[in-house]
């Protein structure tokens, strides 16, 4: 029998680098790496000569300096006399705190208006057709400055809510007053304080918060437990075991012992003075950037539902209909979750928009990461390349933070392919 052995292995020349398929994508990477790399090392050298010829350096000292201006959207206390760093932080939670009830509102708005698109009720479907490109049509800054203006002309001030027949009323069963200045809305008191939890820099975190994060951190874990042993229970005997009251207890019962326990409740806002008290004074500059950046998302997030839900079969929804389900119950249980599969990778975008879009904030006031470190910050000191620099990578690292959690939730929902 002929032995065939392998064909030698041709000895390594250059030449393969350029012409053989083994080396060449390889070859091609390293050179556009090198000269990347070049570009960058040429732009930053040229910056820090630009720099040192103007009499400048490139440091991050000023962050430690004293900023000087107050801020008046505070999350955590801040006078003057704290460092620019502590005013900078201020600004990203205020951006974080617009960006986190602007991305939930906005999806509320976009799935309610993305479904009523669809209705049969041809009048209905039309005005949220309206709505729809009457906001993503106009750029958000003027929407941003249009509900500015109808809040500082229409609204009243405080005082027109004063006497026994005042000309104003307060709204939500008196509640919430709406003001050309600032919107009052209750506040949470506690009848057993516990206490804080000091964490240093003046800031503090209640220990009631903290309880009821626990609760609902380990109401969490149980009722995920609970789903996961259903699932097994029915994976082995083809029955599912009922489990809606064991999650509904172990998710509420904990949360009302707690209310009860610390005597939770409404401080609603009363007038005294010339101002509301009692309750918690909203600056209008983050509800008008909230309210704005809602809508003009919302009617994105809109389309993006309305696409996904007619990129599910039709067949779906007419077997459900076979099967008895309603017209409400099939959105919710067939029509909805394939839908989530096509909405999700574009929604990821619509969140990152409006993350970056809230530094419009400058435009009504809202002291956010743009006002603070790349505003006033930047003005006082002169650090301008310096401030961009650490705006581009703060704005950067929430985005990949947004992309990552999404992309998570994504592979949750998406269609397991075999």
């Amino acid at each position: 029998m002929t032995d065939v052995s392998a064909p030698a292995t041709p000895p390594f020349r250059l030449s393969m680098l350029v012409y053989d398929r083994r080396y060449r994508s390889m070859t091609f990477q390293v050179i556009v790496f090198v000269l990347v790399m070049a570009f960058g090392w040429w732009l930053v050298n040229n910056t820090i000569q630009n720099l040192q010829a103007l009499g400048k350096d490139f440091n991050f000292g000023f962050l430690f300096q004293r900023a000087g201006y107050d801020l008046p959207q505070t999350p955590i206390p801040y006078t003057s006399d704290d460092t620019h760093l502590r005013a900078a932080i201020i600004g990203l939670m205020n951006t974080v705190i617009v960006s986190i009830l602007g991305c939930i509102a906005a999806t509320i708005v976009g799935v309610v208006v993305g479904v009523a698109r669809l209705s049969n009720n041809w009048l209905f479907a039309r005005l949220m057709t309206v709505y729809v490109e009457i906001f993503r049509n106009i750029p958000l800054l003027l929407w941003i400055l249009i509900i500015y203006a109808l809040f500082t002309e229409i609204l009243p001030a405080p005082s027109a809510y004063r006497g026994e027949d005042p000309a104003w009323s307060m709204v939500l069963f008196d509640n919430v007053a709406l003001t050309n200045r600032y919107t009052s809305i209750p506040a949470l008191g506690l009848t057993n304080d516990p206490g804080s939890l000091e964490l240093g820099g003046r800031v503090s975190v209640s220990w009631a918060l903290i309880a009821f994060m626990v609760v609902l951190i380990g109401g969490w874990m149980v009722r995920t437990a609970l789903h996961k042993r259903a699932q097994q229970i029915q994976d082995a005997t083809g029955q599912r075991p009922t489990t809606w009251w064991q999650t509904l207890a172990v998710m509420t019962v904990p949360s009302l012992f707690l209310i009860w326990f610390f005597g939770l409740h409404l401080l609603p806002p009363e007038l005294k003075g010339f101002n509301f008290s009692g309750g918690m004074n909203v600056d209008n500059s983050f509800v008008v950037l909230w309210l704005a950046l809602t809508l003009y998302t919302g009617a994105f997030i809109a389309e993006i539902v309305r696409a996904g839900i007619l990129a599910v079969s039709k067949g779906q929804s007419e077997a459900a209909f076979a099967l008895g389900l309603r017209p409400r119950r099939t959105m919710n249980l067939v029509i909805l979750p394939q839908a989530l599969r096509v909405i999700i990778p574009p929604l990821i975008s619509q969140f990152l928009n409006l993350t970056k879009n809230s530094s419009l904030a400058i435009a009504v006031g809202y002291m956010d990461l743009r006002g603070t470190l790349g505003g006033t910050t930047l003005n006082q000191t002169g650090r301008e390349l310096e401030a961009m620099v650490l705006m581009m990578a703060i704005y950067l690292a929430l985005s990949l933070i947004i992309s990552a959690g999404m992309n998570v939730f994504n592979s949750r929902v998406k269609l397991k392919e075999r």
